[in-house]
């Protein structure tokens, strides 16, 4: 008799292989159909909110491997969460205004032959308004693509009206308050761009600079052995030269006047020359320099040497102001000479010492473009990043020099041209840090945000404490106006809410661009003659722009809240997004807009290597996606430890593939073994044999572990948690124990049953969980269940426990059996290597264990869970030659064969089975039943 059909074998159409690719678009296609989102908006209308802010990324280009991260995890949090039962509302958004784009429509212009500035200021914004439109839709269908839930129907702009007005009317609101103010100080700017830039748009490369020793001869000396000397600075920017007006030097240091007596070949100095510099630095300086003898005349402390007035390098040159000696507490001898040359104008040190304690002007020295102004003597029209070689050769023709050399460090650049920056004075709109308390409030605020990692918080106070002011205005065209008149006799801002109130109703109905094409008179309104007023044609920087949603998105949406539950960038964000979001919010409502804050790491490639196209090494989310799918990319980010940087690449592609098919097949194996499950054949806990107890209290367990790490959003926990459940719980244990039970029982025995009921829950459990993971395989598996396309996945919520289900002792019973069953199987495969056995099923050990583990076996089946045909648990001492594993020295392993027949039907070998029909009793029973 072929026995084969008398066997259970699990059956499921539910597929071995994923194919993601072709798959992933159908079970999208499905949840578009049934509106899934809003389906789950309306289950979950009454339930506590969960807000998860959507910093929004650039529209423009296609999305990289970053945005995927970003998205992914954002979405497994807020599909955890409303799995948790809450109403994870989630609003997409965009920031659509600034440089990027205006530098692609002017690029485009350039090909055509246009010239910008002949170009009308409302056509060019709407050129970049389009621009942005059209890589936004692209950007909403590839994070659909991921399986991102969300109103994609209906996101956020920055560009929107409503948004662009919102905006104003927050910059009205600092306006009104007093910390808003017009000054003159030095700013990081973009000779290339012309503009100011914020921090956040700034990034640190190798840069190689001109280096000159400069020579400021003593005029007025503060001590009698000064006169006659030279004070010797070091910079490395000798274009701020023109600007200089001032130097400092530490209190404490040690300085040393000295008459050079010996030159090296190409020294600049003169025998007889007399310098002043950090005693310190003396042999170092002079190397540098080419001097190899000198005389030491004096030792002089920086307070002797304070007050001392000099003569600029370039004095009879046109630079004939003096030269003050101040006393400055950052002058270190680390580098240089241990004296500091001050540009107030190109430095915020420089200012704050120069100009704000001592009352020293803000000369202005450099233009927009980055030339040094034409009423500048001898260096009018040098640029200050070409032509530094060409102003230290000047400069030492004239014997304002006495060294000159290159060095490489890390300098500013500009994150969008990679050129470099340069400090420069330029009349800007700022807001105080100090006047109105903003600075105390957002440190006071972070202390109470929670962070995730929690270095974050400590990160992001430093940056708060040490920043200087902000500084908001752009001298760009494609972003939000900003929307402030001044008075021309005075320079003072309009602080009238009236006139923002015109202007703010004017930008939502016609949007920003009404600012620049409306008469001065509509917004001033009749108490005001606009011949009075000048008005702001800057823009804002558009991180106020960002940092303004909260009041725009979660305030004015009924369905969000602020302050938002979480804020989710990168690490970079510490001190762009959530930075400016915090200023914004403790500006202009004395509180943060969020209560938590995470970063994530930046994607690297295998070797921990930065992406770019000339290494070849770019992984991009569309690639995998058409070669992996999507669910590949989701289950890499959270098996990753993403508070760190992530890497990806072909063998890590392959190793997160392979955890996904673990977590497929074990889908797929209780898909089989539920096949024709319904709830009629369910058993009762307390019907339910002790593995199968164990088993519901390692859900029990597990379940209220992911509760916990959804809540704190450590998802790689989570899925380490999963991935033992389905390896080593399941597979490895429980499913290898239960398989003949399941094959080969009677269909209707309470045992299997038991079996039946407990993966049930299992597979409803598993489901739920990985759907915030694997989000379209969850939802497969669940339809190959349902077969439902209304009932989804998605739509659930976390199963409660039922109480019963936690029990300790079940759980410390089995942690012993599974302890000496790990030395049995280990004995088995031994056997099975040495040929002794083919299969566990051959063998018939004796198990040897202390009293202690032979109670626990007490009432079980041992050979069903050694998963052989026979087994006998002894507590006699073990003889010397047992199999034994180290570590686990209560259980030893005497191996045997089993004797009898092979049931033709369990292939069980046991002594019962007849030549007759060759099946045991168990097998006879169920198929002649």
């Amino acid at each position: 008799m072929n026995y084969k059909e008398t066997v259970f074998l699990p059956r499921t159409e539910f597929p071995m292989r994923g194919g993601l690719p072709k798959k992933e678009p159908e079970i999208l296609a499905g949840w578009k159909q049934i509106d899934i989102y809003r389906k789950l908006r309306e289950t979950r209308k009454d339930a506590e909110l969960f807000v998860l802010h959507d910093g929004p990324p650039y529209a423009n280009g296609q999305l990289h491997i970053g945005h995927a991260l970003n998205k992914i995890l954002k979405d497994v949090i807020n599909r955890s969460q409303s799995m948790l039962g809450k109403n994870a509302n989630y609003v997409p958004g965009w920031d659509c205004h600034g440089l990027p784009i205006e530098w692609k429509i002017e690029e485009q212009y350039r090909k055509k032959g246009k010239d910008k500035d002949e170009v009308p200021v409302k056509e060019f914004r709407q050129e970049c308004r389009d621009f942005a439109a059209h890589w936004l839709d692209v950007q909403s269908e590839e994070f659909q693509r991921l399986g991102v839930l969300g109103e994609w129907d209906d996101p956020y702009t920055t560009m929107a009206f409503g948004a662009e007005a919102t905006i104003a009317a927050e910059l009205g609101r600092i306006l009104m308050e007093g910390s808003l103010y017009r000054g003159a100080k030095p700013v990081m700017w973009s000779p290339v761009e012309k503009t100011a830039l914020a921090e956040a748009e700034i990034e640190y490369q190798d840069h190689t600079s001109v280096t000159i020793y400069a020579r400021f001869a003593v005029k007025t000396p503060s001590h009698p052995a000064l006169e006659g000397a030279n004070i010797i600075i070091w910079t490395t920017t000798p274009w701020t030269m023109p600007g200089n007006r001032a130097m400092a030097c530490g209190a404490d240091i040690d300085y040393s006047v000295l008459r050079i007596t010996g030159r090296g070949e190409g020294a600049l100095a003169k025998d007889g020359d007399v310098i002043c510099l950090a005693t310190e630095l003396v042999d170092e300086v002079t190397s540098a320099i080419s001097i190899t003898e000198t005389e030491t005349l004096a030792t002089l402390k920086g307070t002797e040497i304070a007050g001392t007035i000099s003569l600029h390098p370039m004095h009879g040159h046109g630079y004939e102001h003096d030269v003050p000696m101040l006393l400055a507490d950052y002058v270190t001898t680390d580098q240089g000479t241990g004296f500091v040359h001050i540009a107030p104008g190109h430095g915020v040190e420089d200012y704050e010492l120069a100009h704000l304690e001592h009352g020293i002007p803000l000369p202005d020295t450099v233009a927009e473009d980055g030339k040094i102004m034409d009423h500048l003597p001898i260096f009018a029209g040098m640029h200050v990043l070409r032509d530094n070689a060409r102003i230290a050769e000047t400069m030492a023709e004239q014997g304002g020099v006495i060294g000159i050399g290159k060095l490489v460090h890390s300098y500013p650049h500009s994150w969008r041209s990679k050129a470099p920056l340069v400090y420069r004075n330029t009349a800007q709109w700022f807001v105080s840090m100090e006047s109105h308390g903003l600075r105390d409030t957002a440190v006071a605020e972070l202390g109470r945000t929670a962070f995730y990692p929690p270095a974050g918080q400590r990160r992001l106070t430093s940056m708060i404490e040490q920043r200087p002011d902000w500084c908001l205005s752009r001298q760009r065209a494609w972003g939000v106006p900003m929307t402030i008149f001044f008075n021309k006799a005075t320079g003072e801002p309009l602080r009238d809410q009236g006139v923002i109130d015109r202007v703010v109703e004017a930008m939502r109905e016609e949007g920003a661009d009404c600012w620049f094409s409306s008469d001065a008179s509509r917004f001033l309104g009749p108490d005001y003659n606009p011949d009075d007023y000048e008005r702001v044609t800057d823009i804002l920087d558009v991180w106020f722009d960002s940092g303004s949603t909260h009041s725009f998105v979660l305030e004015q949406r009924g369905d969000l809240e602020s302050p938002a539950d979480l804020y989710l960038e990168g690490s970079d964000q510490h001190r762009g997004w959530f930075h400016s979001s915090l200023l914004q919010s403790c500006a202009t409502r004395g509180k943060a807009p969020y209560k938590g804050v995470l970063t994530h790491g930046f994607v690297l490639d295998e070797q921990g290597r930065k992406m770019s196209k000339s290494l070849g090494n770019v992984v991009t989310p569309q690639k995998v996606i058409d070669q992996s799918g999507a669910d590949i990319l989701r289950l890499w980010v959270v098996s990753s430890d993403y508070y760190n940087d992530l890497r990806i690449g072909p063998e890590i592609i392959k190793r997160t593939t392979d955890n996904y098919r673990r977590f497929r097949n074990t889908l797929r194996y209780l898909l089989g073994a539920l096949d024709g499950f319904t709830a009629d054949e369910a058993v009762s806990h307390d019907q339910m044999p002790a593995l199968e107890r164990w088993m519901l209290h390692r859900l029990a367990e597990l379940d209220g572990r992911i509760r916990d790490m959804t809540e704190a959003y450590d998802f790689h926990g989570i899925f380490t948690e999963l991935h033992t459940l389905c390896n080593s719980d399941l597979s490895a244990f429980y499913f290898e124990i239960r398989k003949d039970r399941l094959y080969c029982d009677a269909a209707d025995s309470v045992a299997r049953r038991a079996t039946r009921t407990v993966m049930h829950e299992v597979f409803s459990r598993l489901t739920a969980w990985l759907a915030p993971i694997l989000a379209f395989t969850a939802e497969e598996a669940w339809q190959s269940w349902v077969g439902d396309v209304e009932n989804s996945v998605h739509l659930r919520s976390y199963d409660p426990v039922p109480p019963e289900w936690y029990d300790q002792s079940v759980s410390a019973r089995w942690d012993g059996i599974r302890r000496a069953r790990q030395v049995v199987t280990t004995a088995l495969e031994a056997a099975r290597n040495d040929g002794a056995i083919g299969a566990s099923l051959q063998a018939a050990p004796t198990v040897h264990v202390s009293e202690d583990i032979a109670a626990l076996f007490e009432g079980e089946d041992a050979a069903a869970l050694f998963i052989t045909s026979g087994a006998t648990i002894s507590c006699d001492a073990a003889p010397a030659d047992a199999f034994r594993v180290e570590g686990i020295d209560d259980v030893a392993v005497v191996f045997a064969t089993a004797d009898g027949g092979k049931c033709a039907r369990c292939w069980k070998v046991t002594p019962e089975v007849s030549e007759e029909d060759g099946i045991c009793n168990r097998c006879e029973d169920v198929v002649n039943g």
